[in-house]
């Protein structure tokens, strides 16, 4: 597999520097992508640089994820317009933990096969570093004009941004560029991969290494990803979406990706799977040719939730997400686990009941109207009865003076009422 050839076809390009596709088709080539150790899982956002370090293990090259414990303790000004708050380092060794963790889903770290990944920590060389040995071993050879030079620096300084830059975040291209070094010299390696936004800083790094080495090395960037409406990708309007399922559940994971436009599920899904060619050609063709069925949406989804959690997971997910719609859905509901089923009601009437009443067997005619307002009246809860329109947890209620039981409780706490097809409530027995 050529490596630019798999990410130009698959959209994934937008800067090369002139020698690596050279250095690439010459010999096993080793590069490094940095990751931001801020919190203790990646998000979707991470996502497009991971899928760079998988494509290029496959094509048979060395992959290393950098955590940039060292630049997280600064904070890199690259199109940001404001400083961020800076990590000590317990926690930024239990985030590097639990970000491994997540990426050995994607890497092979553990084989013994020469492109096997590593993962590396830049605190673990700038620890010790004193200022005084940095500026003078790598402050001397880049200047101040070359670094005045970069965007993400005169971005800063024009004044679109009220507090100007401070001279931590302006030395972060140096400290990046010092890890590029430190990597060539170290590990060989010689290619620098990162989002677009990074060209300024990865740049640095080479000239670093052509100025005190008088090596060679490269940089390649990918576009940073949009959604077709010009809003930002990995966005809800809960945040961020998270590969740990304690932040973003894995059926809100998957309805995520099931979600998106067909123009993105298009672009998305040579980004984000590793399905060829041929099978995305295909399922575009079978989208235009009926875009009510969402084949390309539902190959994403099911392929991404597959990689990032499991395919119990994506099974899960899809048996959650037809609850809505299933007459026989009664079984899952007992089954799924709490955050997927308050995931899945998001958004319905809300009441909250005695779980004692439940307990003690209330009939379900006043449950319903005296202790949670689902129906106007009782003779509107047994006219619906006697009509096929009320069900409990997805079964059809047929007795109007059934009595409520500890065993309708999902989860040990919720039960859901349903009016009518559309109308569903969600009671809380506290």
């Amino acid at each position: 597999m050529d490596f630019i050839d798999e990410l130009t076809w698959r959209g994934m390009i937008h800067t090369v520097m002139p020698g690596t596709e050279e250095q690439l088709k010459k010999e096993m080539t080793t590069a490094y992508l940095g990751i931001d150790p801020t919190a203790d899982s990646l998000h979707i956002g991470h996502l497009v640089g991971v899928m760079m370090l998988k494509h290029f293990q496959r094509a048979g090259h060395k992959p290393i994820a950098l955590v940039g414990g060292a630049t997280g303790m600064i904070g890199d000004p690259s199109m940001k317009s404001q400083e961020r708050k800076l990590l000590d380092e317990t926690t930024l060794r239990h985030n590097q933990e639990a970000i491994k963790k997540q990426l050995a889903k994607f890497l092979d770290f553990d084989s013994d096969a020469p492109n096997a990944a590593e993962m590396v920590n830049n605190y673990d060389w700038m620890k010790d570093f004193s200022f005084l040995d940095f500026i003078r071993d790598v402050g001397k050879h880049i200047t101040v004009n070359y670094m005045m030079a970069k965007d993400s620096v005169k971005k800063r300084l024009s004044g679109e941004s009220q507090q100007g830059m401070s001279f931590t975040e302006f030395s972060y291209q140096l400290v990046q560029g010092y890890d590029f070094l430190t990597l060539y010299r170290d590990k060989n390696c010689r290619l620098q991969l990162g989002g677009s936004d990074q060209w300024g800083n990865i740049t640095t790094g080479t000239e670093l290494i052509r100025r005190t080495l008088g090596g060679e090395a490269y940089a390649l960037t990918c576009p940073l990803i949009t959604k077709a409406d010009g809003g930002k990708f990995g966005k809800t309007e809960s945040g961020n979406v998270w590969l740990d399922p304690r932040y973003t559940s894995p059926y809100k994971f998957y309805q995520f990706w099931l979600n998106v436009s067909d123009a993105d599920a298009e672009k998305y899904i040579k980004i984000f799977t590793e399905l060829s060619r041929e099978e995305i050609e295909a399922l575009i063709a079978e989208q235009k040719a009926d875009p009510g069925l969402r084949p390309l949406q539902k190959r994403l989804a099911k392929e991404i939730t597959t990689m990032v959690h499991s395919a119990e997971d994506y099974e899960n997910a899809v048996e959650a997400s037809q609850i809505l719609f299933s007459n026989k859905a009664g079984e899952t509901l007992h089954k799924i686990d709490e955050d997927t089923l308050l995931a899945v009601f998001e958004g319905v009437p809300t009441f909250e009941v005695s779980l004692q009443d439940i307990k003690d067997g209330i009939r379900l005619a006043d449950l319903l109207t005296d202790k949670a307002a689902v129906f106007p009246s009782k003779g509107e809860f047994r006219k619906m009865v006697q009509g096929g329109g009320v069900s409990i947890n997805k079964e059809k209620l047929t007795d109007p003076n059934a009595a409520a039981s500890a065993d309708m409780l999902l989860n040990g706490r919720y039960i859901i009422a349903q009016r009518g097809k559309k109308n569903y409530s969600l009671l809380i027995a506290k």
